[in-house]
């Protein structure tokens, strides 16, 4: 599997909601229930966290 092009990764990260910060991201996987299944990054295109499913 080939690594995504730096447009490929833009388009993706700019799909994603960004968290200020990590407990942000959890807590609102939290709130949604879906914390078990989803962990958060820091994304190093923006700077911002994510959640990504594990």
């Amino acid at each position: 599997m080939k690594k995504p092009t730096a447009e490929e990764r833009k388009r993706i990260c700019t799909g994603k909601r960004r968290y200020r910060t990590q407990g942000d991201a959890l807590d609102a996987a939290l709130c949604a229930g879906v914390e078990r299944q989803r962990s958060a990054y820091r994304c190093t295109l923006c700077g911002n966290w994510h959640l990504t499913s594990r």
